[in-house]
């Protein structure tokens, strides 16, 4: 099973705070275009946004003022961060958070963002894998079974959970609905349903997925 149908982009950031509308900027960039189903292109860069490390920051993600005043400038890293994802559709965990820091880094240096869709894992895996004590990343990769190769709370780290997460849940979604490829457009549509329409949604989107599939068998 070739997974995606359609690349996506997994992306994360580790940042100054929660909000660009207070003034937080990004630290870390990571983005991993994952194809079909595995992980073939990354972009990686800690950031110099010419602003102060919090000292909690720097508890959390070991990312001190030295690396990011010796760091490419910001304006060089989102405008190659921007090129890197171009039209493929975006994912994050707890993607809104992500998806904010984009546009608002994006704005700065005068350039729209271009990504054809968001995808959500923290949203994906609440109505995939309902009934979960906990969502967090490292919570809910380590009940998959999914382990970290880094260091939690580094971008690079962090992404490649999140994209083995987005995996994982293609995965089941397409073994336990006979879908040969998991259209990223479907996981969209997922990610907006409550979580007790999810089955049927599921259902409905399969059974039309094994009849367009016979139409194609029939006409060839």
């Amino acid at each position: 099973m070739s997974v995606f149908e359609r690349p996506i982009v997994m992306l994360d950031f580790e940042t100054t705070g929660l909000s660009p509308e207070m003034g937080d900027r990004i630290t870390e960039v990571a983005a991993l275009r994952i194809v079909g189903g595995e992980i073939r292109e990354r972009y990686v860069s800690l950031v110099n946004c010419g602003v102060r490390i919090p000292s909690f920051i720097t508890q959390l993600t070991g990312i001190t003022q030295d690396m990011v005043d010796t760091a490419p400038p910001s304006q060089k890293v989102v405008a190659e961060l921007l090129d890197f994802i171009g039209g493929d559709m975006l994912s994050a965990h707890n993607a809104s958070f992500d998806e904010k820091f984009l546009k608002a880094e994006g704005w700065r240096i005068g350039r729209p963002t271009g990504h054809c869709g968001l995808v959500c894992s923290l949203k994906l895996s609440r109505r995939l894998f309902p009934g979960l004590p906990s969502y967090k990343l490292g919570n809910l990769s380590s009940r998959l079974g999914i382990q970290f190769r880094g260091t939690a709370h580094r971008a690079e780290a962090d992404a490649e959970v999140a994209a083995e997460v987005l995996l994982h849940a293609a995965r089941q979604l397409g073994n336990s609905h006979g879908l040969q490829r998991v259209a990223p457009d479907l996981l969209v549509s997922v990610n907006k349903l409550a979580a007790a329409k999810v089955p049927v949604f599921l259902d409905k989107y399969a059974s039309l997925e094994r009849e367009r599939r016979e139409a194609q068998l029939k006409a060839a």
